[in-house]
């Protein structure tokens, strides 16, 4: 089942045990521990590029602003530093280019660390699981030519291995600017996850939450779309701004599995069939103090569950997203939301007799509002709704009545003492967990996090 697969970590069978003290204790322990302020001050790589803070391209990382999406939209390449440039003089007359690069590498450097606790842990087992480092990561970003920029994640995630480095998130951009009369930005970009090079935080990629602990209850259900880069494919996009206001985007994904024996055959797992296609549409416009966004994206994919012959599932996913944000003297207000209807078609699956339908239905529902004041105090509040077919084979004895059926709040406090730096205190209350109320609220988690970047 490929909702399974691609949402093991985190689920409930990992839980970790006794509360050592109350959740309410906690928050107040967290709340004293973020009392002294600071200075304000991408990844940090962007901001040596650009010699522009942090705030330019965010509120609360790594929620962008209008700028922060231009910047994004033109391949990551405003620089203000000097750059190494060599040109060659042609027989006309002209100079053609031979290297423009910059002066100095854009690597950058984030860590993320928490602490989780939970209502009710299993018996027998820790509460107050400590995650040092939660995630451990290597950027580059910036500027590879003048009109050619990426971003580039690499992460040693905690794990029951260990960790390791890894290939995490990569957006590599070409982009253009258009000669008429109609402002035009144009580009393609090459990424490992469809909606990575999105310029919202709607789509999964860059939705809220933003993190989230590795080892709080998970119902361990999602849409094809959201798996990000455990589909373990690559995409070439094409995509297009026309007059700061229509956006349009094509893209085809392919199967490119790291860590495995290739080419791919049949050992491996998950593999695509021919070429996914992914499309994004959107609108957006500018009034007065507020900003409004609405679009659709969505991805067709064809998986083999094992091997590269045979039968396929078949995914189609659908998503519509919407963001509003108001300026204010002193902050801003955002609020996101999308939803996404998926289409499942299980000719494998239901053929190895692994599930009760050929055909189901899985639908996701998402919405936050995001309260930022200056300097560097940010409310979330946000609330999620999973739900899907009836289907004993597929979703198993884990989930009462057959049937993926999960929603709560998720609840966030941040303080930004520094703007690469936040302290986030955030928590999740199940109203429904695994298709019951039953015992949904024994999955509620506090979490608290130290996240920076430099």
């Amino acid at each position: 089942m490929y909702q399974k697969r691609f949402n093991e970590k985190g689920e409930k069978e990992i839980f970790f045990g006794k509360k050592s003290f109350s959740l309410f204790s906690g928050f107040i322990f967290f709340v004293f521990l973020m009392s002294s302020s600071g200075t304000a001050f991408g990844i940090p790589s962007f901001a040596r590029q650009t010699g522009l803070s942090c705030a330019a391209c965010h509120t609360v990382f790594p929620e962008l602003t209008a700028f922060g999406r231009q910047f994004k939209l033109n391949g990551y390449t405003l620089t203000n530093i000097k750059t190494v440039k060599e040109t060659k003089k042609k027989a006309d007359g002209k100079k053609r280019t031979l290297v423009n690069i910059l002066g100095t590498v854009p690597l950058s450097v984030m860590m993320q660390t928490g602490i989780t606790f939970v209502s009710k842990p299993d018996a027998g087992t820790q509460n107050g699981t400590i995650e040092f480092p939660q995630q451990f990561s290597i950027f580059y970003g910036g500027q590879i030519t003048p009109h050619m920029g990426a971003f580039v994640q690499l992460t040693n995630e905690d794990g029951p291995d260990g960790g390791a480095f890894g290939l995490d998130l990569a957006d590599i951009r070409y982009a253009r600017q258009g000669t008429g009369s109609t402002p035009l930005t144009y580009g393609l970009t090459l990424n490992n996850a469809p909606t990575v090079q999105d310029l919202w935080n709607t789509t999964p990629a860059w939705g809220y939450p933003y993190s989230a602990s590795g080892v709080a209850a998970d119902p361990g259900v999602s849409t094809f779309i959201e798996a990000g880069p455990d589909i373990g494919a690559v995409g070439l996009s094409a995509y297009a701004m026309i007059d700061n206001w229509v956006y349009v985007e094509a893209a085809g994904y392919r199967s490119a599995h790291l860590g495995v024996e290739l080419p791919l055959g049949p050992q491996s797992e998950g593999a695509l069939s021919g070429i996914s296609p992914y499309w994004r549409v959107a609108l957006q416009h500018s009034f007065d103090k507020s900003y409004f966004e609405v679009g659709s994206f969505g991805i067709a994919a064809k998986v083999y569950p094992s091997g590269v012959t045979g039968l396929t599932d078949n995914y189609t996913d659908l998503g519509f997203d919407a963001q509003y944000e108001y300026q204010m003297n002193s902050g801003q207000l955002t609020i996101h939301s999308s939803y996404i209807a998926e289409k499942q078609k299980l000719n494998s699956t239901f053929g190895a007799g692994d599930s009760d339908n050929l055909s189901n239905n899985l639908d996701v529902f998402k919405i936050d509002a995001s309260l930022f004041l200056k300097p560097g105090v940010n409310f979330t509040l946000g609330y999620f709704d999973v739900t899907g077919s009836k289907d004993a084979g597929l979703w198993g004895a884990d989930f009462t009545g057959n049937v993926p059926d999960n929603n709560g709040v998720r609840a966030q406090f941040s303080y930004l003492p520094w703007q690469n730096t936040k302290l986030s205190v955030q928590y999740v209350a199940f109203n429904k967990f695994n298709g019951t109320t039953d015992g949904a609220a024994d999955n509620n988690s506090i979490y608290f996090q130290l996240w920076f970047l430099f």
